[in-house]
């Protein structure tokens, strides 16, 4: 039992926990300023040319500067911030990106332990995805509002209130749902499957309040997962550097073309340059179950857990070196229905090798709802298999 309890306090330390069947179905150039394409290589020469002239005695043969210029549509097609004027891409996309403001009621109790309750305001952002009045935006930011406005930015800013007509805690999406009065501007949605880091990225939302700041970098990275709540886990996030501040939330991530890539989530508190979206074509997907159904059925296993790694396998001499190692199973989930326990290694998933917290991820999410799985385990120095019935997973 020791030896038990130290390998689960070293693994809450070495693993992130995450609750499987939770995640999704699951924040240019290396420089921004761009070449002048007016500059023509007369103009390079003759300033050579003047250059020698006031230096008639220097005989450096060093090759002329090579000016960087596209020379085909391809090289655009990678490079679009050299096609579009930066200026230009934002204002095609920042009339969409919309402030939401909500109220919350919160209890409280005074000094002499009497209740009382209160309004609490909070703010985040927006992206009008659907002239209909449809807007993406981050779960928390509307999840508990008692009332919700959707204000479009402008020097005659336009007011509107809001309801949620979906929400999703997993993937930390929401739907707010308008009744707009005459036409309302829209983004354009792009493909975040077609990213690659170092591509411009340019957020726009509304940090503290700031309506439709702008703030501009690279992605940084993708298929990062952090975690987002106790248990859960999300995953496939988009990296970026380009600044993204509390307001930020459910605002928009757009490319060097003005299309929206991701909807801004998360940022690492006390880091600098670390943000994280949400791919817009997992958004889509969820944007489009919310709509119908105004949430998410997703398959649960119901445990907790993290990738073996080899220095929990040598510190505690394991008889596997790849696998999922549980520490917490929730009580009534599938798992603790099929006598999953802590200290229970997961191998194998019908007959396949499991290598990581995150194939088993995945491979929960490609399941049906009342799926039968077969799971190889190692418990006690013995391999056993165990049958699991996949169940939804409860909306709470």
């Amino acid at each position: 039992m020791a030896k038990n309890r130290s390998i689960l306090a070293f693994v809450v330390i070495m693993v992130v926990f995450l609750l499987v069947g939770g995640g999704l179905t699951l924040y240019v150039l290396p420089e921004l300023a761009r070449v002048d394409e007016t500059v023509s290589n007369n103009e390079i020469n003759n300033n050579e040319i003047n250059s020698d002239n006031n230096n008639s005695n220097n005989n450096d043969n060093s090759p002329e500067p090579e000016v960087l210029q596209p020379d085909n549509e391809e090289e655009l097609a990678r490079h679009p911030a050299l096609e579009k004027d930066l200026v230009e891409i934002i204002e095609g996309v920042a009339p969409a990106v919309v402030k939401i403001t909500t109220l919350r009621e919160q209890v409280g109790y005074d000094f002499f332990m009497r209740q009382f309750r209160q309004e609490v305001p909070g703010e985040g952002s927006g992206v009008v995805f659907d002239e209909e009045g449809y807007i993406l935006t981050n779960n928390h930011v509307v999840e508990g509002a008692s009332e919700i406005s959707v204000v479009f930015p402008g020097e005659n800013e336009r007011e509107f209130t809001g309801e949620v007509i979906g929400g999703d805690p997993v993937t930390d999406l929401a739907i707010v749902k308008i009744e707009p009065e005459g036409e309302i501007p829209t983004a354009p949605l792009g493909d975040s499957d077609k990213l690659r880091a170092g591509e411009v990225a340019i957020a726009i939302g509304n940090p503290f309040g700031l309506s439709n700041s702008v703030t501009v970098g690279v992605i940084s990275a993708l298929g990062r997962s952090i975690p987002l709540q106790e248990g859960t886990e999300l995953t496939n996030f988009i990296q970026t550097d380009a600044a993204i501040n509390p307001g930020n939330s459910g605002g928009a991530l757009i490319n060097g073309r003005g299309e929206v890539i991701g909807i801004n989530t998360a940022i690492i508190r006390g880091a600098q340059g670390i943000g994280f979206a949400i791919p817009i074509n997992d958004a889509k997907e969820i944007a489009c179950e919310l709509q119908e159904h105004g949430y998410i059925e997703r398959p649960w296993l119901g445990i907790m857990g993290g990738t073996l790694n080899p220095a929990i396998v040598r510190e505690y001499d394991l008889p596997v070196d790849k696998g999922v190692l549980i520490v917490e199973v929730m009580e009534n989930s599938p798992a603790y229905q099929a006598d999953l326990r802590p200290d229970d290694i997961i191998t194998e998933v019908n007959g396949e090798p499991l290598h990581s917290i995150e194939e088993l991820i995945q491979d929960i999410q490609k399941r049906e709802l009342d799926e039968e799985l077969s799971l190889t385990i190692y418990r006690d120095q013995e391999q056993i298999t165990v049958d699991v019935q996949l169940e939804p997973r409860p909306q709470d």
